[in-house]
């Protein structure tokens, strides 16, 4: 006797067929998820190379006019929160170990300690954030932002000559735009990490398919070397003490 699928159970496994076929990991045009791999990391160093290129572009300007600029680009550096810069220095290299751990724990196919992971990375870059965000408030009470609250005077009395006050305000350009640029980057980088963990959450991620997760780890690890150079370059070229801060 000779048994027929119900019409419900056949299309119950076509709709299963079509659900493989969307979810495959392996993209149509690579002949195995290594090479699928590869090219996705290949991907991503190119657009990192173009980040470097950018952001390089910034450094430069900002070592040429300190060369030209040194005593004024100095002494605007001392009215920065070097405090809060360190934490959140720190904070990044956390991160960065934590970002390591997804990475491995994606390959050893641990979803659980892969979503740990991944939800501790996105709460620093948070963290982050909110620390960057709470410096910018200082900084706005102490009238560093050019153009806007600017007080030539003070500078004056700080010991700058008049023609050194424009000097001051072209680092603290600068900063704004090379931070602001910067916390961008991340908060594009906490949206890619919560993308991952929606993804692991769902099992997305087995030992042989994690390059989503690889790649990523690439990009936020850019991230925070951009702010190891940002750190002295900004925040360390003058004398610092905790009595220049009003928030202690």
């Amino acid at each position: 006797m000779s048994y027929e699928p119900s019409y419900a159970t056949m299309r119950l496994r076509d709709e299963l067929d079509q659900t493989a076929v969307v979810f495959h990991p392996l993209e149509e045009q690579y002949r195995n998820l290594e090479e699928q791999h590869e090219a996705g990391t290949l991907g991503m160093w190119v657009f990192l190379a173009t980040e470097v290129m950018f952001f390089g572009a910034l450094f430069l300007g900002l070592g040429a006019y300190h060369i030209h600029y040194g005593p004024a680009f100095e002494k605007a550096s001392e009215k920065l929160n070097w405090v809060i810069g360190g934490l959140n220095t720190i904070v990044l290299l956390v991160s960065s170990l934590f970002m390591v751990l997804a990475v491995h724990y994606a390959k050893a196919g641990h979803r659980k300690h892969l979503m740990t992971f991944l939800g501790l990375t996105a709460l620093l870059g948070g963290m982050f954030l909110v620390l960057k965000g709470f410096e910018y408030y200082t900084d706005y009470r102490d009238n560093l932002i050019p153009g806007w609250r600017f007080d030539d005077q003070e500078w004056v009395k700080e010991g700058l000559t008049p023609e050194q006050v424009p000097q001051v305000k072209l680092f603290l350009i600068f900063y704004w735009v090379m931070t602001g640029l910067h916390g961008v980057h991340v908060t594009v980088g906490i949206i890619a990490v919560l993308v991952l963990l929606v993804l692991a959450r769902r099992g997305t991620f087995t030992p042989v398919y994690y390059s989503p997760v690889d790649v990523t780890a690439l990009y936020w690890h850019f991230v925070d070397t951009v702010w190891i150079f940002l750190l002295p370059m900004l925040y360390l070229l003058g004398t610092h003490t905790l009595a220049d801060l009003h928030i202690l």
